[in-house]
C-alpha cells in the first residue's frame, strides 16, 4: 500500500475528513489524494490560490502578514489550512483536518526565497502548525517532493492523536 492510499485509510477509520489549499503546487495535491479509490469519502476539495490576492479573499490570509512577510512564510501555510476548512464547510462544518502549501518551485528565487523555500500548513481542531521545507531539484521535482511531504506531514498530525 503506498502512503496516499494509507493516509486515505486512516482519515477514513478515524472518520476525519480534508480539505486542501495549494499554491506552488497547483492541484497535485488534491489530485494526488483523489487517485486512491474511496478518497470521496474523506477528501472535500481543494482551492489553489496561486495568487497571493486569492490567498487573502478566499483563504483569510491576513493582510498584514501578507504585506509584512509575502506569500512564502509560514503563518501565511498555517492561515491557509485553517481558512480552506472554513471555506470548503459543508453545512456549516468545518473540514477536521486542512492542508497547505506554499513556496517558491523555481527555478529561480522568487519573494526573496531561494527556489525550493516550501512550506506545508496543517490545521486541526483550534490548532495550526506549519512544517519549513528546504528542497533541491528542478521545478517539477520541488512539486513533486512537496506533495509527497504534505502526505507525510497529515499522516503524522493524524498519528499525534486529539492530545494536540
Amino acid at each position: 500500500m503506498d502512503a496516499t492510499a494509507e493516509l486515505i485509510a486512516e482519515l477514513s477509520a478515524h472518520h476525519f475528513n480534508i480539505a486542501v489549499a495549494e499554491s506552488l503546487t497547483g492541484g497535485l495535491l488534491v489530485a494526488e489524494l483523489v487517485r486512491i479509490p474511496g478518497a470521496s469519502a474523506v477528501v472535500r476539495g481543494g482551492v489553489v490560490a496561486y495568487d497571493t490576492a486569492l490567498k487573502r479573499s478566499l483563504l483569510r490570509v491576513d493582510s498584514s502578514v501578507l504585506n509584512v512577510h509575502g506569500p512564502v512564510h509560514a503563518d501565511v501555510a498555517k492561515q491557509m489550512a485553517s481558512g480552506v476548512r472554513t471555506l470548503l464547510a459543508v453545512n456549516d462544518v468545518r473540514a477536521d483536518i486542512g492542508v497547505s502549501t506554499t513556496g517558491v518551485a523555481g527555478p529561480g528565487p522568487a519573494e526573496g526565497h531561494p527556489a525550493g523555500t516550501v512550506f506545508i500548513g496543517l490545521s486541526k481542531g483550534t490548532g495550526s502548525w506549519a512544517v519549513p521545507l528546504q528542497l533541491t531539484g528542478d521545478r517539477d521535482e520541488i512539486r513533486a517532493e512537496t506533495v509527497r511531504q504534505s502526505i507525510d506531514a497529515v499522516r503524522a498530525l493524524i498519528a499525534r492523536g486529539d492530545a494536540e
